[in-house]
């Protein structure tokens, strides 16, 4: 199992040895901090507000990610909001990587925590599909193709976003693997349950048949 996390925190839970370690470090840490701060940028809210939409937070569900933005009706908005959302994604992952393979995923890492969690937002923030993708393609493109065709897939047969977003989110760890990137398999895991933790309320819908459609009027 180790092969699946990156060395430093290998290392960091006393099960490998990583010389050079110490002077990781700060990389290390320059790439989460890094990766939060892109992650962060609510690009949902910022759109909203340059498209005169409103404040996004009181729109349908209140989140800020591309599915709400739609609920607005504007679609040039809302693809907008779901490609800046994957880009910062995979610039945190870009940038990051250039420090070396564990730094990229710990920007993956980041970038996740701050879209869901943006302390601009007082930590309320979006459900991390988009920016999980954009992560993935930027750590192997065809593994984030395979996420994409599978987020499209599944949304397409369901008629749900959610059930999509879930289902690429899901797939994200496997498809790393599948493509060579085992250093990010263990944490992308915990990131795709994070994703899933995130959709809470839309599973329960999904449960009592509430869910909103694709198309369909917003349910709160």
């Amino acid at each position: 199992m180790s092969r699946f996390f990156p060395e430093w925190l290998l290392a960091l839970l006393g099960e490998t040895a990583a010389p050079g370690l110490d002077a990781a470090l700060p990389y290390l840490l320059g790439a989460a901090v890094l990766g939060y701060w892109l992650g962060s940028i609510p690009m949902g809210v910022l759109l909203s507000r340059a498209f005169g939409l409103g404040d996004l937070t009181k729109v349908g569900s209140g989140n800020i990610g591309a599915t709400n933005v739609l609920r607005t009706g504007n679609k040039a908005a809302a693809a907008l909001t779901l490609l800046l959302d994957a880009g910062k994604g995979a610039a945190a992952v870009l940038i990051a990587g250039l420090w070396g393979p564990d730094a990229a995923v710990l920007g993956a890492c980041g970038a996740m925590l701050g879209h869901c969690f943006p302390v601009w937002l007082r930590f309320r923030g979006g459900k991390g599909v988009a920016t999980i993708l954009g992560c993935t393609l930027a750590l192997s493109w065809p593994a984030g193709l395979v996420c994409l065709a599978v987020w499209l897939g599944a949304a397409a047969l369901t008629r749900y976003s959610s059930v999509g977003g879930l289902a690429a989110a899901a797939t994200a760890p496997a498809a790393l693997w599948g493509f060579g990137r085992l250093e990010a398999v263990g944490l992308f895991v915990l990131l795709a349950l994070l994703v899933w933790a995130k959709h809470h309320e839309n599973l329960a819908r999904l449960l009592r048949g509430q869910e909103t459609r694709i198309g369909a009027r917003s349910r709160k």
